[in-house]
């Protein structure tokens, strides 16, 4: 089992770089590679918690079979002490047949033990690589995060220091200056003299002569 996770963290490891170069969402991805190696470990955990259930039973087993053959030990004894032989004998019998069953419990149940022993280092080594893993996946996506950001900061710079922009600015400034010049044009159009009021102008100021040449003449200041 352990090997087959070692083969699926390669493969993950392969399928990464190769999603980096076809420019997939790597935080995505990494996501989808920590749910499948999760799912491993899970399937290894119930591989494991199989084995341990075995071992128990052929552990019970056997020293079900040795305390039988304890019993038979001492009921043979028992049947020498009341002087029944033939009881004695088959005791023995049964026990021997037992020992047989405990020998090759014995051996099965220390294979399963070894095996499950075994099983349990390796979960537990594939838990420490995934916990390994899935802090490498959030540093990854972390750097991913801030590659983005760094990368749509520098677009965002570069379009506004581009020649199309400062073109467009002075584009608008000539516009602006453009409505300042025709509001200046306005107001002198609004102020300038036309031809009849400087006649009426000049009509005003002759008025004023009269007057001035008529006022004089009555006080004989002329």
């Amino acid at each position: 089992m352990f090997k087959f996770f070692k083969r699926v963290s390669t493969l993950v490891r392969s399928e990464l770089n190769a999603s980096l170069d076809k420019a997939e969402d790597p935080v995505k991805m990494l996501d989808q590679f920590m749910r499948d190696m999760a799912e491993d470990i899970r399937e290894v955990e119930t591989g494991v918690a199989k084995q341990m259930a075995n071992e128990k039973m052929l552990k019970r087993k056997k020293d079900d079979v040795l305390t039988l053959i304890e019993k038979r030990q001492k009921q043979a004894e028992q049947a020498i002490e009341a002087g029944n032989d033939d009881m004695a004998r088959r005791a023995l019998e049964d026990k021997h047949e037992h020992e047989q069953q405990a020998e090759a419990l014995t051996a099965s149940w220390e294979q399963a033990n070894a095996d499950t022993e075994i099983s349990r280092d390796k979960l537990a080594e594939m838990k420490k690589e995934y916990q390994e893993m899935k802090l490498k996946k959030d540093t990854l996506q972390a750097r991913a995060e801030s590659a983005k950001t760094r990368t749509k900061m520098n677009r965002t710079m570069s379009a506004i220091g581009s020649d199309e922009s400062k073109q467009g600015f002075e584009r608008m400034e000539e516009k602006v200056m453009q409505y300042e010049a025709e509001a200046e044009t306005s107001e002198d159009l609004r102020t300038s003299r036309t031809l009849e009021d400087e006649f009426e102008e000049l009509n005003s100021d002759k008025k004023i002569d009269d007057e001035l040449a008529a006022l004089k003449r009555k006080m004989g200041r002329e």
